[in-house]
């Protein structure tokens, strides 16, 4: 069993976020980190390259946890429609996606989202409720109820 020595380059759920040093086995490196270009091989020269990854990140993160709490409770608040085309019966053509989601937040006055930090449940193919996960800062998520109604 071969293991790889990664340095994450972007936010990789259930793994860590850009600068993180992560041992991963060498086929998930291989194929899916590092041609995605979520990940750099960890080398001496990549070292330096860490320290502007996370300072980069942390600028990025100047939103404190108390703001990323207040943009929580936004969301809790907020009622959110999606609209999507769909047949009898409710069945939607195609199926609604985390950009669909992040533009319906936008509309009905909610905060700005980045559509990777939204995670559906699973593939949303029907007309009514469901709930959907946002990870709003690494440390504060919350849920969100949408209704996805026929346009």
């Amino acid at each position: 069993m071969s293991t790889l020595k990664l340095i994450l380059t972007a936010e990789v759920t259930g793994l860590g976020s850009s600068g993180d040093t992560v041992e991963v086995k060498g086929g998930y490196g291989r194929n899916y980190l590092l041609p995605r270009g979520l990940a750099i091989q960890a080398t001496r020269g990549a070292e330096k390259q860490i320290e502007s990854l996370r300072r980069a990140r942390a600028a990025r993160e100047v939103r404190s946890q108390e703001e990323a709490t207040a943009v929580a409770g936004q969301l809790s608040g907020l009622t959110v429609r999606v609209p999507a085309r769909a047949g009898e019966g409710g069945r939607l053509f195609g199926r609604v996606t985390t950009a669909d989601v992040a533009a319906a937040v936008t509309a009905a006055g909610g905060p700005e989202l980045d559509r990777r930090r939204i995670e559906l449940p699973s593939s949303i193919k029907t007309t009514g409720q469901h709930t959907v996960s946002v990870r709003v800062h690494p440390e504060v998520s919350t849920t969100l109820q949408i209704e996805v109604v026929a346009s």
